[in-house]
């Protein structure tokens, strides 16, 4: 397995490298921390240039949860990939599940996101990582996410 040297913050460029999404569907900023065995922790900063807010709502711009939890299976598929680097440009990570989603407050134009994603269990290809989102300290968001590299 090839090592890699993960470095103390991972930058938008190497989000870009690892991950197949490119604009308007790159859902985190930055990585400020890593951990093969602690987790990670990712940043998103939601402006209100971001293209769903014109119809999400109009009078009342609120990120789509849906939005938040794919920021947590990218920081998570970040994690991935750090931890298998083997994977790195050979294989995609898809998302394959998610449970107990839970949305405790709106995220609005101004917030950041603090994606914070701890792996849960790892059977072969087959991840399970427990997420939470967080702005300004409180908990916006929950969930577990499964996915698999394929």
């Amino acid at each position: 397995m090839p090592e890699r040297v993960v470095p103390e913050h991972i930058d938008i460029l190497e989000i870009l490298r690892l991950l197949p999404h490119r604009y308007p569907f790159v859902m985190i900023d930055r990585i400020i921390q890593f951990d093969v065995e602690e987790g990670v922790v990712a940043l998103k900063n939601v402006s209100i240039n971001e293209p769903y807010f014109q119809g999400h709502f109009p009078s009342r711009p609120i990120m789509p949860g849906v939005l938040i939890l794919e920021g947590m299976a990218q920081a998570g598929g970040v994690y991935a990939f750090y931890s298998e680097p083997q994977h790195i440009g050979n294989k995609l990570l898809y998302f394959a599940g998610i449970d107990k989603a839970r949305f405790r407050r709106p995220v609005v134009p101004g917030d950041q996101i603090e994606y914070r994603l701890k792996l849960l269990k790892r059977r072969r290809d087959i991840w399970k990582l427990a997420g939470e989102a967080y702005v300004d300290g409180a908990k916006v968001a929950e969930a577990e996410l499964t996915a698999t590299f394929a």
